[in-house]
């Protein structure tokens, strides 16, 4: 059975549109970024202006650019809603990622629509009620396993995207309430204050603590080993976490998934990579180098233990080694690492607590601190700034080129991209060349190291004489007519929005359903929706969850009685539950629905 054909995205975040070009050029085939408003990241806003300025950079490569409108919209806001994405179609918007369901009631462009994480894809029925009002494509739940994502494409056809590195949320995407509760900042409205990365002490019902950790934040995700099971499974888009993200930490994972992918890629000759053109770096891609909190698969290869980032929520970087001798000044590292000056390194002292330094002097495996401390014997060390990576990070780092063949034909100079073919015509006296000029043609031909493109071959059938400059001119004018092509002939994906009545999977909905406006609550209604509650941000609601995880704390004490933990001890006693997170004022209860295998978060 011939294997089926697939186009794969590598789908890279951008907080800037500066960052964005920057992802493209290190190899992403789609970036994802905020627009002025709606973004779902209050800190990642762009202007018209410079999304514009990535679009048009983007689309030269054929890869697109998808916009991020996935928070849930005030009624007031709806009109400037609509009317943002009318202008953001204008500017060649490749898609939406949207949450809020009012946007299916508006009078919109043929702009395609992608569901956001944000949306809760976690259920077949989810992703089938999405594809049938015409979402082009899914983005499932950070949750979901290996087999659900085969279940799950064997039986539908909307393209499904997964995110494959950077942080996880430890309540299902969407469905956190923790920060609007606890802070009055909506993370439905890109505000969220990460309540999940605070220390809490947890104690049970007799006040016995179980020690101060970060007890819901996660390890951050990193699915690399997986990629071609993925795609076998179902997966076309990869998406790395990251809107927050530097440009170094961009740049970085992108190269990282990118030569991964191509790798892949270069086994399958049915799956082609989204978007045209190579990348060559500067460096060599390192996860561990740029932001990292450690790594876990999460549940995509089921429940086992070490999901948790327990000791810090901060970057720990790369394992360089451990400690041979210290005193107050200095210490000695048994590592293969090199250590630079103005290096950063960390390590958990004796009380568990995440300490960090900087590297004021280098001499051999000596480490010379730049603050007096002592370190045991055996103390593990980490890097979590390598400043010599860094610097080259923050110089151009990724040169990307599409090769293409030339021609010149008597006096038409040619160019093609495998699709689209530029041709100009040199203009002037046809002289005779008096000598062999070939050689000097090929070189004023090849001269394309400010573009896009390089020269795979260029091919000369003429005996005209052409000076320098004209052959320069020539050559500017081909390759801005196959800029213009290029742009012309980009892919779009036309909406598929069918406005039916189809059933949404459920009949009731309460405040999960995040309705925060009067055009979300047509849709539903119109989608069998019988009744519903507005959103938690105008309906607070006392004592009901406010997180809902798949991380189990139960499960990582080792007192789960349905998924016994045999990686670590078993509890002498009994849990004596309610179990409280505590933290200042917060004042967190925990309850297990056991038969969902999920942990509920609630405020007391």
């Amino acid at each position: 059975m011939a294997e089926k054909t697939k186009n794969i995205e590598l789908l890279s975040p951008a907080k800037t549109a500066e960052i964005g070009i920057e992802a493209i050029k290190h190899g992403a085939d789609a970036v994802y970024i905020g627009a002025p408003k709606f973004g779902a990241r209050s800190a990642a806003s762009n202007s018209i202006e410079e999304l514009q300025t990535l679009i048009d950079y983007a689309h030269l490569f054929h890869a697109k650019v998808y916009i991020t409108f996935n928070t849930i919209l005030k009624d007031e806001e709806l009109a400037e809603a609509e009317q943002l994405i009318k202008k953001l179609y204008e500017i060649g918007a490749d898609a939406l990622i949207v949450q809020d369901m009012a946007i299916f009631e508006m009078d919109l462009p043929p702009i395609a629509i992608h569901a956001s994480t944000q949306t809760d894809n976690r259920t077949l029925e989810k992703v089938k009620f999405f594809e049938s009002i015409g979402y082009s494509q899914v983005v499932l739940a950070r949750e979901s396993s290996l087999e659900q994502i085969k279940d799950i494409s064997s039986n539908t056809n909307v393209a499904l995207e997964a995110f494959v590195h950077g942080a996880l949320c430890v309540s299902y995407s969407g469905q956190c309430y923790a920060s609007q509760a606890l802070c009055g900042r909506s993370a439905n409205r890109g505000n969220c204050a990460q309540i999940c990365r605070l220390p809490f002490d947890l104690q049970d019902s007799e006040g016995h603590s179980f020690g101060k950790y970060h007890w819901l934040s996660l390890k951050d995700l990193d699915l690399s080993a997986s990629l071609e099971e993925m795609i076998e499974a179902g997966i076309s888009s990869f998406k790395i976490e990251g809107r927050l993200k530097d440009v170094d930490y961009v740049k970085n994972i992108t190269a990282y998934y990118r030569q991964k992918l191509d790798d892949i890629l270069k086994k399958h000759s049915s799956w082609y990579r989204a978007s045209d053109g190579y990348s060559n770096y500067t460096f060599v891609p390192n996860v561990c180098k740029t932001f990292h909190r450690d790594a876990t698969d999460y549940f995509y290869n089921g429940r086992h233990y070490g999901i948790a980032s327990l000791n810090t929520p901060k970057s720990t970087g790369e394992f360089i080694g451990t400690v041979i001798y210290s005193d107050a000044k200095s210490l000695s590292l048994d590592t293969k690492a090199i250590l630079y000056n103005g290096d950063g390194l960390c390590y958990l002292d004796d009380k568990r607590q995440f300490q960090g330094f900087r590297v004021n002097r280098v001499e051999g495996k000596m480490v010379f601190p730049a603050e007096s401390l002592v370190l045991k014997k055996g103390t593990q060390v980490y890097r979590n700034s390598d400043i010599e990576y860094e610097r080259i990070l923050s110089k151009p780092s990724a040169i990307r080129k599409i090769p293409i063949p030339i021609i010149l034909q008597d006096n038409i100079l040619s160019a093609s991209d495998g699709v689209s073919n530029a041709t100009v015509i040199i203009s002037q006296e046809k002289i005779i060349a008096q000598k062999p000029q070939d050689e000097n043609i090929r070189f004023q031909l090849s001269k394309l190291g400010d573009t896009i493109y390089e020269a795979s071959d260029i091919e000369v059938n003429s005996n005209w004489f052409f000076p320098s400059s004209i052959l320069s001119d020539a050559r500017r004018r081909m390759v801005a007519e196959l800029n213009k092509l290029r742009i012309e002939t980009h892919p779009k994906t036309q909406a598929c929005i069918k406005k039916n009545d189809v059933k949404f999977p459920k009949t009731e909905l309460d405040y999960t359903g995040n309705v925060y406006n009067r055009l979300a609550e047509t849709f539903y209604k119109r989608h069998g929706v019988l009744t519903l509650q507005r959103a938690f941000e105008q309906n607070a609601q006392q004592n009901v969850a406010l997180m809902f995880c798949k991380h189990c704390i139960k499960y990582t004490l080792g007192a789960c009685v349905n998924h016994p933990n045999p990686d670590v001890p078993i509890l002498k006693t009994p849990l004596q539950e309610p179990l409280h997170l505590i933290y200042k004022n917060y004042y967190l209860r925990l309850q297990f629905d056991c038969k969902h295998c999920e942990m509920h978060v609630i405020a007391e």
